[in-house]
């Protein structure tokens, strides 16, 4: 999975497996969570939204479900 580094107060980079339909994020605090069964649309809008933190407020958490990725 490539992650794309975006800029956001919130988040750190998104990456995203279309076969899977998992999203990853990684924010900015260093805690990173993994989204199953997101859309690639919804993939594709968070990256183009001018507020990426917004966005996933409203649209993917609390939304899909999701699992904490813990560091290695």
């Amino acid at each position: 999975m490539d992650l794309q580094f975006v800029e956001s107060s919130m988040i750190q980079a998104i990456g995203y497996d279309e076969d899977t339909e998992t999203l990853l994020v990684i924010f900015n605090s260093g805690k990173t969570y993994q989204y199953s069964e997101v859309p690639k649309e919804t993939y594709e809008e968070l990256l183009a939204s001018d507020s990426k933190g917004s966005y996933m407020r409203s649209f993917i958490i609390d939304c899909y479900p999701y699992t904490s990725v813990r560091k290695r």
